[in-house]
């Protein structure tokens, strides 16, 4: 548990952590809280606003049948079982259901379409798959590539094909008692798949202690979460390391009632209102999200009542933290971390101020550094490779069945993120971006965050993102990829005016050089621009003698 000192230094020098020999992600989040008394869980909201409240003892009861259903099928402690469903109770039950019967949870995400799907579960040996009818068509699609799988429950389908199982049928056989695996604190739990922004995406796999590493970077951007009367939501989904450990298994170990959504795609106006509906105070928003609520007029009409909302992904600007404290009161918490090992940097403004296009300062309990390539820690200011120290409870045990991409992914005893950035004299990490998304133009290295948060704040620009473009002269020119904001229209004016814009404010070789208008930009799944799809199009357009 993070406690709160007299100051951020303080707040550190008071931090240890207290990682049991044996410990169960499911028995922690669930079971202990299960104490009869019908403390709520989760509030679930379906599409047609029906509302329903899950109990802790009602999640322990369902959790434990589909434990007991599982092993009934042959799924034996370690086999991995994959999650196909989007937020709602039955996905909660079934991770604490596989936590406590001691095998592996494999999310899938509903949006991903068969050759995304085929990869994971082809790759990680799933013998079992948990899904819905809106979801079954794409596996049987891929069926015949996944001999691994023996079993396929289905949520919501009265089975037709008998390969399936009916999920309630199923449930409804097994029995409510289960006494849950003795698992240790570095047994695996848990496998989330990059989102691949470069190659096959791969899998990283988490210990059980993964849970307890994340809680101390869930309560420094949640303004030392919990506090009373706290309840969490996220649009993300809760396959991704965003929405299951940054807002679900954290909550639910903290006993704070979480609230899920199935709404297929975010609307800003709706999510002010979910958030008032429900009383909502505690918030994992993404970038995206909260770019796109900045377009709604009048958000106070809706008569939220926040107390925090964290974000990561994207470097926010001082636009948008000026926009978010008029808005909710208080101005966004942004952390950092990736998958492999995951919120590990942060802010926190009750603690010690934000610093615009800053992602903050090391989470107590992670050891956090810049480094060289090889491996020294670098001096402040100095430009290098952000990098966390092992050991560290957050980070995962390997790449599941990459034993060479494992290796290199450690410089010595440093997990190496991949992104680029510097770290001041007071400890702030500054992102510069992927070590793959730095443009070289000229005698300079220019990372693409600076750029990207000076133009978002000219008034035309809803969205952008900036990546080098070949150049026979300059090796490379820095382009911008521009959504405009509505009702502003695409103009070679329009363009040279954000060009004047940039190289007014930044230094003149950061100015973009190339400006192309876009109705879209390409996303992960987990909403982070995919700068890699727009590098790749930016050459093969100059390779054919194309140009835009």
């Amino acid at each position: 548990m993070l406690k709160r000192a007299a100051s951020y230094r303080d707040t550190v020098e008071a931090f240890r952590w207290d990682i049991p020999e044996r410990f169960n992600i499911g028995i922690a989040c669930c079971d202990r809280h299960a104490d009869g008394s019908g403390k709520p869980a989760l509030i679930y909201e379906d599409q047609d606003h029906g509302v329903a409240t899950v109990s802790f003892d009602a999640l322990k009861q369902g959790s434990n049948r589909l434990a007991n259903m599982l092993r009934g099928h042959g799924i034996r402690p370690g086999e991995r079982v994959g999650i196909l469903l989007p937020q709602r109770p039955e996905t909660a039950m079934a991770h604490l259901a596989i936590y406590k019967m001691g095998a592996i949870a494999l999310p899938l995400f509903t949006q991903f379409g068969p050759d995304a799907l085929e990869h994971r579960l082809q790759h990680s040996g799933a013998a079992a798959l948990i899904t819905d009818a809106e979801n079954i068509g794409k596996i049987e699609t891929i069926r015949a590539a996944l001999p691994d799988l023996k079993r396929i429950f289905v949520i919501g389908e009265r089975a037709t094909i008998a390969a399936h199982l009916d999920f309630d049928v199923e449930l409804a056989k097994a029995s409510d008692g289960f006494a849950p695996v003795d698992t240790r604190a570095d047994d695996p739990a848990l496998i989330i798949y990059t989102s691949g922004t470069t190659g096959k995406p791969k899998g990283a796999l988490h210990a059980h202690r993964v849970l307890l590493g994340h809680l101390p970077g869930v309560q420094l951007p949640q303004e030392f979460f919990p506090q009373a009367g706290d309840l969490f939501w996220t649009p993300a989904d809760w396959a991704w390391a965003g929405g299951l450990l940054d807002v679900l298994l954290p909550s639910l170990y903290f006993g704070v009632p979480v609230l899920a959504s199935r709404a297929r795609k975010f609307d800003p106006e709706a999510a002010f209102a979910l958030m008032a509906r429900h009383k909502v105070r505690n918030a994992f928003l993404p970038p995206t999200a909260l770019k796109l609520m900045r377009q709604v007029e009048r958000p106070q009409r809706f008569g939220y009542a926040m107390r925090s909302i964290g974000t990561g992904g994207e470097t926010l600007g001082a636009d948008m933290l000026a926009w978010s404290e008029e808005t909710f009161g208080f101005p966004v918490n942004e952390f950092y971390g990736q998958t492999e090992a995951n919120l590990i940097v942060s802010n926190c403004a009750s603690l010690f101020p934000i610093v615009p296009g800053s992602m903050g300062r090391a989470v107590p309990g992670h050891r956090v550094a810049v480094i060289s390539p090889e491996g020294e820690k670098l001096p402040a200011g100095e430009q290098g490779l952000i990098a966390v120290a092992r050991p560290d409870p957050v980070m995962m045990l390997e790449y599941w069945r990459q034993p060479e991409a494992t290796a290199a992914k450690f410089v010595g005893d440093w997990l190496v993120t991949g992104d680029t950035g510097a770290c001041d004299a007071e400890g702030y990490f500054w992102f510069q971006g992927r070590d793959d998304d730095i443009i070289s133009s000229g005698a300079y290295r220019i990372g693409p965050g600076d750029i990207e948060d000076c133009v978002i704040r000219h008034p035309a620009v809803l969205m952008v993102a900036v990546v080098g473009s070949p150049d026979p002269l300059r090796t490379e020119v820095v382009k911008a990829f521009v959504l405009p904001k509505p009702g502003f229209a695409p103009s070679d004016a329009l363009a040279a005016e954000i060009q004047a814009f940039v190289r007014k404010r930044l230094a003149a070789y950061q100015y973009p050089r190339e400006i192309e208008f876009v109705t879209e930009l390409p996303m992960t799944a987990t909403g982070k621009i995919r700068r890699k799809d727009l590098r790749d199009l930016e050459v093969a357009r100059k390779k054919s003698g194309g140009d835009r």
